[in-house]
């Protein structure tokens, strides 16, 4: 899918990236799952084919954001704006295991081997880079050099892994992947959950879990969205 259109109907044809087309992946599993027409899911496997597979072998593994018109990957869009919250540089912890979610998800309809193996290398790859073994939670992003390249800690990044964690172990039975869900979680009770009012505390943290702001809410940024999916894809396993 192209990635954006202006207001006045205009198309920016000089990009492509793997944000939109993971977003409208998992849009059209939900579409699948609403009206349980096929094309709907025929078409979430192309993409989820063509990103985590075939784009991610041309990423060493991992599937990287920027992509020429012609879907090479760009390694210099961005270069210097790996905190941007929509096109980053890097390698994006949190995208990988959104692309797994979606493999997986996808499987659950039309079962492949091939979608478990790739979710689980995504899934693990991603939090063995990124997962902060001093403060807990995982960071941002990775370069392709494999090191950090933000070390800070977003609220989305937590919860998609928090489902993803939860979906491998109903697909594999693995017990550690539930080591890993309540690792996670007992970090997310500890730093991010709203004890008073309910909800997720913001939208990013610091390394060592320190809030910027008192923002619980970020028009185009943070809402509940990440962490409600993030829920009920969590007790699909568990219920």
């Amino acid at each position: 899918y192209l990635d954006t259109i202006s207001a006045e109907g205009v198309v920016d044809n000089s990009y492509r990236g793997q944000n939109s087309n993971m977003h409208m992946c998992e849009a059209l599993i939900a579409a699948f799952e609403a009206t349980g027409e096929q094309r709907y899911l025929d078409r979430a496997e192309v993409l989820a084919e063509t990103f985590a597979s075939k784009l991610a072998a041309k990423g060493g593994g991992f599937v990287w954001e920027h992509y020429t018109v012609d879907f090479e990957i760009d390694w210099e869009y961005n270069k210097n704006d790996p905190s941007n919250i929509y096109r980053p540089w890097g390698f994006q912890p949190g995208h990988q295991i959104e692309w797994a979610k979606n493999l997986l998800n996808i499987h659950r309809h039309r079962p492949k081997f091939w979608m478990v193996n790739r979710a689980k290398e995504l899934f693990d790859g991603a939090w063995d880079l990124s997962w902060d073994p001093v403060y807990g939670g995982l960071v941002y992003g990775f370069g392709p050099d494999r090191k950090w390249c933000d070390e800070e800690k977003y609220f989305w990044v937590q919860g998609e892994s928090l489902a993803t964690a939860s979906l491998l172990y109903e697909a594999t039975k693995d017990p550690l992947y539930v080591e890993k869900y309540v690792c996670l979680w007992q970090y997310l009770w500890e730093h991010w959950v709203d004890h008073e009012h309910g909800g997720w505390l913001c939208f990013k943290m610091s390394r060592d879990n320190k809030r910027f702001n008192d923002e619980k809410a970020i028009a185009g940024g943070k809402c509940d969205y990440h962490t409600l999916v993030s829920c009920v894809e969590a007790l699909r396993p568990f219920m």
